[in-house]
């Protein structure tokens, strides 16, 4: 099989102009700045079923022998689009980054500075997000650090390069619910930061719903830690310890002061209370019991469609 240098992997959701120009300014970095680097752009559609995105890919490649182009079946997510487009790639280097012109192909040779690292991650000067979405992003990296033990001063990002030995290994690992971050950190903790500028989106907006987060989040909390297993048997044992006490005063009020406990209101609201806990208990440990069921059931992360580009023509 042959070997190339890089291989640039862009999930792509929704998009069209934006795509053109990356091609552009990635076919300009590799005849200038990388004169003499081969390379590969990999494309993998995570939304077939948008007419524009499938048209421009198939111009794309068509127009540059570079191109690469992976044609899911169905939406099935950034974290398995990446994936994906790591296990098609043939690069020395795999670099990944989104579709939308928020990362510029010309700030690359900076992470390839940092290439005797195994993993170089961008750190965005500053981000050209909304002030939800940077919220919630310092909030996901506070839970990075404490499940993927994450040092505090590394950033991450989707814009990141890391060598051939980190992608293969990282597509040895079994799970239902890809999480890259998750991936990388599981394979090695030798990981950097470099600095570039954060682009306004060339077009459209972020994709990434409140849903999405919540689902990202939920994977990274239940696929890669026990944590909120632990935190439910630590409310577990907090309750428990308070209803001993709450007994042990009624105990007392009662055999001292000769005081019963009234009011139907209390006790109604301990059994909503607690019947409440238990049955966040069991969605809790049903969604695990039904991760485990899916990674048993060794299900592929995605279906491809058809592959255009590379040795597949």
């Amino acid at each position: 099989m042959k070997k190339i240098d890089y291989s640039i992997v862009v999930p792509v959701y929704r998009s069209k102009e934006s795509l053109k120009i990356l091609t552009q300014k990635v076919d300009e970095l590799f005849n200038t700045k990388l004169q003499g680097k081969s390379f590969e752009l990999i494309f993998v559609n995570d939304s077939p079923f948008d007419d524009a995105t499938c048209k421009a890919l198939e111009e794309l490649h068509t127009q540059y022998k570079f191109v690469k182009t992976i044609e899911f079946t169905q939406n099935f997510g950034q974290q398995s689009a990446v994936l994906c487009g790591i296990a098609n790639s043939l690069g020395e280097y795999v670099i990944t980054m989104d579709d939308d012109m928020q990362h510029d192909p010309f700030d690359i040779p900076t992470l390839i500075q940092e290439d005797s690292h195994d993993i170089v991650i961008a750190k965005f000067k500053s981000k050209k997000h909304n002030a939800f979405k940077r919220i919630t992003s310092s909030i996901k990296g506070y839970f990075d650090h404490i499940i993927l033990g994450k040092p505090k001063h590394i950033k991450l990002t989707s814009f990141r390069l890391f060598n051939r030995v980190i992608a293969d290994n990282m597509l040895k690992i079994g799970t239902s619910y890809p999480f890259i971050p998750a991936l990388l950190f599981s394979v090695s903790k030798d990981i950097v930061n470099v600095e570039v500028p954060h682009y306004a989106r060339e077009e459209g907006k972020s994709n990434y719903t409140l849903g999405k987060m919540i689902q990202l989040f939920t994977n990274l909390l239940i696929n890669n830690s026990s944590l909120l297993l632990k935190w439910i048997g630590y409310l577990g044992l907090f309750l428990a310890f308070v209803s001993l006490v709450y007994a042990g005063v009624i105990v007392y009020r009662r055999v001292f002061f000769d005081i019963a406990l009234q009011g139907w209101s209390s006790i109604m609201v301990a059994i909503l209370f607690f019947g409440g806990m238990i049955m966040f208990t069991l969605g809790v440990i049903g969604e695990y019991l039904v991760r485990i069921i899916h990674t048993s059931e060794n299900r592929p992360h995605y279906f491809v469609r058809k592959i255009r580009g590379g040795e597949n023509e």
